[in-house]
């Protein structure tokens, strides 16, 4: 089973470009994000730049509208994921509470659909993207 696990840090809605983590708690991360891999349960994991730099996509109306960052209404934003692949759920949430979060921090735990898990007729429109069939993103 796949799960992602969404680092969500409180008032990083508000950070500003450029803003960069506390090298104290990095190390700390690394060391996490090792063991993780040592495990030979991480996938993939990247952190995220602040909503400030980013943009947001909305389909009102079915047109495209792109709003930049920061976003006023936001409570709670990705600053980061770790994607895992573990036995279960309890496990899942086994390895995101040994992460050396702050106490502004939340990790949100979120198991992936697998292909497998949808119906027959979810299936046969999806048939046409393999890395969805084999549950791998591209190049991994």
């Amino acid at each position: 089973m796949r799960f992602m696990m969404l680092m969500i840090p409180k008032g990083y809605e508000k950070a500003a470009a450029g803003t960069m983590p506390d090298p104290k708690a990095v190390e700390a991360m690394m060391k996490y994000n090792e063991s993780l891999q040592k495990a030979g349960v991480l996938l993939a994991l990247d952190g995220l730049h602040p909503p400030s730099m980013g943009a947001r996509v909305t389909f009102e109306g079915g047109k495209p509208k792109v709003t930049d960052g920061p976003f006023a209404e936001a409570k709670e934003v990705l600053g980061g994921y770790w994607m895992i692949q573990v036995k279960s759920r309890e496990e899942a949430i086994e390895w995101a509470s040994r992460c050396p979060g702050g106490e502004n921090e939340m990790i949100e735990v979120r198991q992936v659909h697998e292909f497998t898990d949808f119906p027959p007729d979810v299936q046969k429109a999806a048939a046409g993207f393999p890395e969805m069939q084999a549950g791998q993103p591209k190049g991994a």
